[in-house]
């Protein structure tokens, strides 16, 4: 039976040639989409999950309050003492914690070989018996407990001993860090897995970092929240119960006796489930920045949407061609084929041509793989035997798109009656212009047009991006790191870079645009009480983030100012005593007029002053985030960056004198400039994603779509063959027959259209809430752009077949009768 029902597919396939073919070509285009998207979207669900113990480790963040209660800072980052705190008191419910401490950035040297570090973290010394990463050489167990031990990956040994450098080979050997002392290599692990969030190359003992910086120092610094802490809880214990256990920990070991606010009531510890770090997670200070489950969502719903879209043209191209195969399902029937006999039938075409489009769709896939994985920067494969996944991934595809795609036409054709069939044939032909039909073709273009209408919408906001005034000149300003050497000699420095033409500015300072505004003091200001004129010192109640800078690096940045003055390095006050805020800060301060400011007393940080100059407020960080109050003062040291802007065409004159400069500066460290305009643009680097691959699916849905509405149009014009030249012999115009038939395909895509139009709206609506604290209006352009090309594109494929058929003689249509 199944031998007699194949080759009666293969005998319908080959005698139905172009419909075949676009079936067969449009599950395939869309098989082959849904399989890369399935495949990226397996990936980002499985960040972390490698680990053996993956759903008990927890990692910690900290939140701070105003004294409203509103959240004013999130940290993904934690002070020292509060892994071993946590470990101490809770003994018996976390079984193991580990801290990491990022951002040294270290020159590591070996005889001849220097590099800067950006992926060295010091690492408490179990962190093995917390984390899955294989340890290829060296005991895991040991190799981080002693103070200066070292940990490379597989790869950052061939990087500094060779390509043909063993694991085993860099046992031993020893790295100079950071021109301090020598770390010892005792392990190897393997690169750790892209399905991370968070990679590293180097890992240093964390005993070391203790013997820098010293025990007792670490364990009280509350302040500093740059380490990412993880804890191991025992199996089966609520983490919701231990973070409720917090606030005590935080009163015991921060508390004041005396005071009348505690450490709970402005701060707060959370736990983060290690696999929901990378969807979940976008706090204030990131270890790495991390995807979105909001992409994961976006990217399963167009898989399911192009996939839909090819399992429409199958149904709608199947159902058309009803009256060619009914006159076989009445003879059939009428030789005793039952109904069940004919849906087997029918669905096994379905599937045999699902199972070859299956075929077609690997091979799709095999071949967009490397562009796919360059442009999601993963290393996705399609492992068919090593894991069952893929394997089910592909059959499960096959299947359902044979089943989803073959079910209606199997059971609509199975239902023709023998003797109405057999008694006129032309019974069935109505079919050619079904609801059903109708529906699915309103339903492509739907969610085709959905697809434009959200690609013209990332397109317009990041053009409101790239165009948008962030309130000060981010162009040509490039920045170097500060180290303390350079500090101290910094005015020398200044004055060598100046004398170079093509710089026309240099300041420095401890944050830069484009960078997180993270850090943030208590402080106290001198609020006006009433009409009088009766004054008081009151707490500052938000949060203000602070900037240490150099006395003009406003000026370097090009801010205005709307009162007041810049900072004067001919003023010794203005180094100690001068505060210089943004209009942000000055309206959650209650001041109306920038002019009263001026003058007023402000406490900040240790430091006592009066507020000098009032800023417009400019975009510090980027459009994710709203401008935020900011409190601007002379660095006492704390600078980490030196900002120079350049004369745009002397660009390169200007790199080649810096790089020089660099190797008398920071002799044997590499020249690691960035530019604030580039580094700001890499924060949209997702978005350019999204558009990137909204793009490009839509526009493999507008053509699935497209190859369906040439086959109905083929079909139609076949179908309407006699009556077109029966309208020709009375007299009907070639433009005339065209328009009529193109009119009914016409209103099927403006109904399209109209579906479009409220889902694209809510949509791209949300995702522009969502992500963005400044975006565009949703304009009316996207959608009527999208709409017309929508339909353009439906007049253009059936204007061929419309004008073959208009332009046949009517005399071919009319001789058999």
């Amino acid at each position: 039976m199944l031998k007699n029902y194949l080759k009666t597919a293969f005998r319908n396939m080959l005698r139905n040639k172009v419909y075949t073919l676009i079936n067969i070509v449009g599950l395939a285009v869309g098989m082959a989409a849904c399989i890369l998207i399935l495949l990226f979207v397996k990936d980002e669900l499985s960040f972390d999950t490698y680990h053996e113990n993956s759903d008990r480790i927890y990692r910690v963040s900290r939140e701070w309050f105003n004294r409203d209660g509103e959240s004013s800072l999130h940290l993904g980052h934690v002070a020292p003492p509060f892994g071993p705190l946590i470990k101490q008191d809770f003994e018996g419910i976390v079984e193991e914690m580990i801290r990491f401490r990022s951002g040294y950035d270290p020159l590591m040297t070996y005889e001849d070989k220097q590099f800067e570090e950006e992926r060295f973290f010091f690492v408490d010394g179990q962190v093995f018996d917390m984390f899955s990463w294989e340890m290829i050489a060296g005991d895991p167990s040991t190799a981080l407990v002693e103070p200066y031990t070292l940990v490379l990956t597989a790869s950052t040994v061939q990087k500094y001993f060779g390509a043909e450098a063993s694991p085993e080979d860099a046992i031993g050997k020893v790295l100079n860090f950071n021109q301090q002392g020598d770390l010892k290599i005792t392990g190897v692990v393997k690169d750790v897995p892209l399905n991370s969030h968070f990679k590293y190359d180097m890992l240093g003992s964390f005993a070391t970092l203790e013997n820098f910086i010293g025990i007792d120092r670490l364990m009280t610094s509350f302040g500093s929240n740059n380490y990412g802490t993880y804890l191991l809880l025992k199996e089966g214990y609520n983490p919701k119960d231990l973070e409720a256990q917090f606030p005590e920990l935080l009163d015991r070991h921060m508390g004041n006796p005396s005071s009348t606010r505690q450490p709970s009531q402005g701060t707060q510890l959370h736990l983060w489930p290690l696999t929901d770090i990378h969807l979940h997670s976008h706090l204030d200070s990131e270890i790495e920045a991390n995807s979105q489950i909001s992409f994961v969502y976006i990217f399963s719903i167009i898989a399911i949407f192009v996939l839909l879209i090819a399992c429409f043209n199958f149904i709608n191209l199947s159902t058309a061609q009803a009256s060619r195969r009914a006159k076989e399902v009445g003879l059939r029937k009428v030789v005793g084929a039952f109904r069940s006999h004919l849906i087997r039938q029918f669905m096994s075409e379905s599937l045999l041509i699902s199972i070859i489009a299956l075929g077609l769709a690997v091979i799709l896939v095999e071949l967009c793989l490397p562009l796919f994985n360059d442009f999601v920067g993963r290393g996705l494969e399609m492992d068919y035997f090593g894991d069952s996944f893929y394997l089910s991934l592909l059959a499960g595809i096959a299947l359902l798109s044979g089943i989803v795609a073959g079910s209606y036409p199997a059971l609509y054709l199975s239902s023709f009656k023998p003797i109405t069939i057999l008694r006129n044939h032309s019974h069935t032909s109505s079919g050619g212009s079904s609801p059903l039909r109708s529906t699915l073709v309103v339903m492509q273009f739907a969610i085709s047009i959905s697809l434009i209408i959200g690609l013209g919408v990332v397109n317009d906001q990041l053009d409101f991006v790239r165009n948008k005034s962030l309130g000060f000149d981010k162009e040509n300003l490039v920045v170097l790191p500060l180290n303390n050497e350079i500090y101290e000699r910094y005015d020398h420095v200044k004055e060598r870079l100046l004398n170079h033409p093509g710089i026309t500015q240099v300041s420095m300072a401890s944050r830069v645009p484009s960078g997180r505004l993270l850090d943030s003091q208590g402080g106290k200001f001198e609020k006006i009480n009433g009409a009088d004129g009766s004054t008081s010192m009151e707490n500052i109640t938000f949060r203000l983030a602070d900037v240490h800078v150099g006395h003009d690096y406003l000026n370097t940045l090009g801010v205005k100012f709307v009162a007041g003055r810049n900072f004067d390095a001919r003023l010794a006050s203005d180094s100690s005593e001068s505060f210089i805020l943004n209009a942000r800060a000055l309206d959650n301060l209650g001041y109306t007029d920038p002019e009263i400011a001026i003058g007023k007393k402000l406490q900040y940080g240790g430091r006592s002053g009066k507020i000098i100059g009032i800023t417009e407020d400019f975009h510090f960080e980027n459009l994710h985030q709203s401008i935020v109050p900011i409190i601007f003062m002379v660095t006492n040291g704390r600078s980490n960056s030196v900002l120079v802007r350049v004369n745009r065409a002397a660009t390169s004159e200007v790199m080649a004198y810096l790089e020089e400069e660099w190797k008398v500066l920071r002799p044997g460290f590499p020249f690691t400039p960035f530019s604030v305009e580039d580094q700001y643009w890499e924060q949209y680097e997702n978005e350019e994603k999204v558009g990137k691959l909204v793009q490009n699916f839509s526009l493999l849905a507008v053509i699935i779509a497209a190859l369906g509405l040439f086959g109905l149009a083929s079909f139609t014009a076949a179908r309407r063959f006699k009556e077109i030249g029966i309208r020709k012999v009375l007299g009907a115009s070639t433009s005339q027959i065209m328009v009529l038939l193109t009119k009914g395909f016409t209103i099927l895509v403006i109904l399209g259209f109209l579906v479009a139009i409220p889902i694209a709206w809510f949509g791209m609506n949300a995702w522009l809430e969502d992500n963005f604290a400044y975006h565009i209006t949703l304009s009316p352009w996207p959608f009527v752009m999208a709409g017309a090309a929508a339909l353009l594109l439906a007049w253009f494929t059936v204007a061929w077949q419309s004008l073959k058929a208009a332009s046949s003689n009517p005399v071919e249509a009319l001789r058999q009768e």
